[in-house]
């Protein structure tokens, strides 16, 4: 007689998605987040995907006031929206109003990027479960370029050992209790954070690197989106407008 396996559960999940960054970068003065990929908002497709991951019981979403007209209708889609709410000054700002609108069932936060498209169910579903050994994890992906540490005067200062080196992506996925520690420290002690999971480090929280996919590109200029489009063309016509199953 065959043993049965047990299926993983996964515990309840609220992914928190950023979608409130001016787009500086991009050079057009609207949202990046509302650009078209094959026909399909940016930000939709992000949605997709955590519509369709498994471990992904509740979807709040953060964006900017003037986008709020754009992005209500997503939710007809979506069934896992459960709020829409206003972004803050900064990111860190954004993500803690987002944290603050989830329901309070949630044991683990996933704060993703609302501009990458290209994330699979997949890679979500396996990131909430490292989080769930780990407590808190991240997908990130080996460097392929060599590194440089500059100075102030573009003078080369050390070259850091590829092979330890990682590029971090999002959804990084928290425990909320270590979440709820490490934005404390972070309000009381202050600094710069340019991810989620440098307020863990910081915090002294371990922070755990779950392997992602280097098609989980951020866009950020207009370029990444001509690479996301190739990607989706190269995929085949199927994928231009839904996400993977």
């Amino acid at each position: 007689m065959e043993e049965k396996k047990e299926t993983f559960r996964f515990p309840v999940c609220s992914a928190v998605v950023v979608a409130a960054g001016d787009s500086s970068r991009m050079g057009l003065g609207g949202s990046k987040q509302l650009l078209s990929l094959l026909g399909v908002p940016v930000l939709l497709r992000t949605l997709r995907a955590l519509q369709l991951s498994d471990s992904i019981g509740e979807i709040v979403v953060v964006c900017r006031q003037a986008d709020l007209p754009e992005i209500e209708p997503f939710s007809r889609e979506i069934s896992k929206i459960s709020a829409i709410v206003s972004g803050g000054k900064t990111r860190q700002e954004s993500v803690w109003n987002g944290v603050a609108a989830v329901s309070g069932k949630a044991q683990y936060l996933a704060i993703q990027d609302g501009a990458r498209p290209l994330i699979r169910p997949a890679a979500v579903n396996r990131v909430v479960a490292d989080a769930c050994r780990y407590g808190v994890s991240v997908l990130a992906t080996s460097v392929k370029d060599t590194i440089k540490v500059s100075g102030a005067d573009g003078m080369v200062l050390q070259t850091p050992e590829r092979s330890t080196l990682r590029a971090v992506q999002t959804p990084q996925v928290f425990r909320r209790d270590l979440y709820l520690q490490a934005a404390k420290y972070a309000r009381e002690n202050g600094g710069e954070y340019t991810d989620d999971c440098q307020l863990a480090e910081r915090a002294g929280i371990s922070v755990h690197l779950c392997d992602g996919d280097a098609t989980n590109l951020k866009i950020t200029t207009p370029e990444d989106l001509v690479l996301a489009e190739a990607i989706l063309r190269a995929w085949g016509e199927e994928y231009a407008d839904r996400t993977w199953i």
